[in-house]
């Protein structure tokens, strides 16, 4: 019983912290789906550890959505993969603190790079924050974990704030059924958008 009381309280903490986000979406998530809508490259996204995880959730969900996206990991970044990002692309940063060193240490060459850039970030007055071009922040109580310590409500908000992004775009670029099954023709969801249109 205590097992399943600890299931329901993560979840209401996460699911409060979602509704809550609603409140908080302000100008600069206008000014992120613009800059990301008038790209003329890829959209990057990077991180580390469990923000590094949600990303490449986030740029699976942008590049099948008709927003070609792909993930850096931030450490891999300065050994090297920084040269697969242009001045054309725009770069998201993901870092729950906006301190995280690996993420900061990408700056300098994205800046020489000439690449825009948007961070997701909990601290509106962090490094990272205040180095991008646009920084889409939010606020949440505690991490869902006892200890409050593991990357639980922050990641589920990261991942949030990425679907909505990402579906937000599509409508934007009137993305279509069709469009969808072209980069996804396969699994289920291929299957059933492969079916015949009854008349």
């Amino acid at each position: 019983m205590d097992s399943l009381l600890h299931l329901r309280r993560v979840i209401e903490e996460e699911a409060s912290a979602i509704k809550s986000l609603l409140e908080q979406i302000d100008p600069s998530y206008e000014d992120a789906l613009k800059m990301i809508a008038e790209c003329k490259g890829k959209v990057v996204i990077t991180g580390v550890g469990k923000s590094g995880h949600v990303g490449k959730k986030i740029a699976a969900s942008l590049s099948s959505t008709g927003t070609p996206s792909f993930f850096v990991h931030s450490t891999e970044g300065v050994h090297g993969d920084l040269g697969m990002i242009s001045e054309t692309d725009v770069v998201i940063l993901i870092s729950n603190s906006g301190e995280t060193k690996e993420v900061l240490s990408l700056l300098p060459s994205l800046k020489k790079i000439g690449t825009k850039c948007i961070s997701i970030t909990s601290k509106r007055s962090s490094t990272l924050a205040q180095s991008s071009d646009v920084a889409l922040t939010y606020q949440y109580e505690q991490e869902a974990d006892l200890l409050g310590l593991a990357p639980t409500t922050s990641s589920t908000i990261t991942l949030v704030i990425g679907d909505a992004l990402a579906i937000a775009l599509s409508t934007m670029k009137n993305f279509t059924k069709e469009d969808f099954h072209l980069y996804h023709p396969g699994g289920s969801l291929g299957q059933q958008l492969s079916k015949p249109k009854k008349s």
